[in-house]
């Protein structure tokens, strides 16, 4: 019970500022995201949600976190390596 209300006071905190200064979010997520998602300023309600959700869940369960991203690089490596060697097998003459 006591994670679920932390979470709920970080989400709420992270959306609330999110909103409030999203004239200065929005440019910092241009900088970082490729140009198909670049925010360019729309869609504050997506990009705040979003935000407001990885931002609670890093805050309340970051091992969590840690565990999927770590297991996430492992598959994309795993299947980088397995593209490149059946690439590699393909004879292409």
């Amino acid at each position: 019970m006591t994670q679920v209300v932390l979470w709920l006071i970080a989400f709420g905190a992270i959306l609330f500022f999110t909103f409030k200064r999203w004239d200065s979010v929005s440019p910092a997520l241009d900088r970082v995201l490729p140009s198909l998602l670049k925010s360019r300023g729309d869609n504050r309600t997506l990009w705040g949600l979003s935000l407001a959700i990885l931002g609670a869940t890093v805050l309340v369960r970051p091992v969590d976190i840690l565990l999927t991203v770590v297991l996430a690089v492992i598959i994309g490596l795993v299947g980088w390596k397995l593209a490149s060697w059946a690439m590699n097998k393909v004879d292409l003459h």
